[in-house]
């Protein structure tokens, strides 16, 4: 089992914390609001709340906010997430929701990178699931990273809530999974023409 801290506390906090509970997971909630950390926590039961900007208590820290605030409270936190393995989850969805934000080949979580300590590693994941089917459903789980060890600690985690986690490479893949959550939700407002799928893995039997 692993030592989860989650900064954030909403939806997707609430629902990966649920799940990582349920899964016999450590959890710390981490948010701006104490108060809103506090009743996240009470309402998932068995949860701590931290205070933020320390050093989380978890080993793996998943950041579970909006786009545009992960790189900033990464800065913010600094040395207090050393040595830790730090999961991106966000979408930097632009306005329209058919593209990314940036222009650029790069993803949050190569830019949490840059503003995280030499010693943390950074890995994506979770993006390509919609909240309520993670909170319901038993969805593949991509993710992406550099650090082979890190890599390992977070499938071990996914592996707790009983989903399934796949490695889609190193962390230069972040971008293509960020491209993947466009494609959720061009799938939602088309082929699909709702929210209760996910994207996954179908393996031929030979």
């Amino acid at each position: 089992m692993s030592n989860i801290s989650i900064i954030g506390t909403g939806n997707m906090a609430r629902t990966i914390g649920a799940r990582a509970i349920a899964g016999g997971n450590t959890v710390e909630v981490m948010g701006r609001d104490q108060s809103k950390a506090a009743d996240l926590a009470k309402a998932l039961g068995g949860a701590t709340t931290g205070e933020w900007g320390t050093a989380p208590a978890g080993d793996i820290v998943i950041v579970a906010l909006l786009y545009d605030g992960v790189v900033p409270v990464v800065a913010q936190y600094g040395d207090a997430l050393a040595g830790k393995v730090i999961v991106d989850i966000s979408n930097p969805f632009n306005s329209t929701f058919d593209g990314l934000a940036h222009r650029e080949e790069t993803s949050i979580a190569q830019e949490v990178t840059k503003a995280a300590p030499a010693s943390a590693s950074v890995v994506k994941a979770f993006n390509t699931n919609f909240r309520h089917v993670l909170e319901k459903g038993r969805p593949d789980v991509f993710i992406a990273g550099d650090n082979a060890q890190a890599k390992a600690s977070v499938e071990a985690f996914i592996e707790t809530l009983g989903l399934r986690p796949l490695d889609v490479g190193g962390l230069k893949m972040a971008h293509w999974l960020e491209g993947a959550g466009v494609v959720t939700v061009g799938l939602a407002n088309h082929g699909v023409g709702n929210l209760d799928f996910a994207l996954s893995i179908t393996e031929l039997s030979v």
